[in-house]
């Protein structure tokens, strides 16, 4: 069984809005922390948004308020709203579990865990 199932992405113009979604095993969905982390052509792999299994979520500062994670509980699936899509957001998607957090004294990072979906490419452009 895969773990990880993604859909949704596309193609979109600035501004418009997209939604993806991930269905988990039960397992996976019901004790890990689940997210999404995102790859732009020649960057680095960047996390973009988790959401707990207690539904607690918190999203990298260049998508607050624009992209929102919620938890299906009914279908073990989490989703990502993403709203004022820009360019800079183009990328492939991948959603990831268990998204572990590591805190120093000044600061808070969030790295994958094991469990990758497919991927599902995201291209903002008019």
């Amino acid at each position: 069984q895969v773990p990880l199932v993604e859909s949704g992405g596309g193609l979109v113009q600035p501004g418009g809005s997209l939604r993806l979604s991930c269905v988990a095993s039960e397992n996976i969905f019901k004790f890990y922390t689940m997210g999404w982390f995102r790859q732009a052509p020649g960057k680095q792999r960047e996390w973009v948004a988790h959401s707990t299994p207690g539904g607690a979520a918190d999203y990298a500062q260049d998508v607050k308020g624009r992209f929102t994670i919620s938890r299906d509980n009914a279908k073990n699936m989490i989703n990502l709203q993403m709203d004022n899509l820009n360019p800079d957001d183009t990328a492939v998607y991948y959603c990831n579990a268990p998204v572990q957090q590591t805190v120093t004294s000044d600061r808070r990072w969030y790295t994958p865990g094991q469990y990758w979906g497919q991927g599902t490419q995201v291209t903002v452009s008019s």
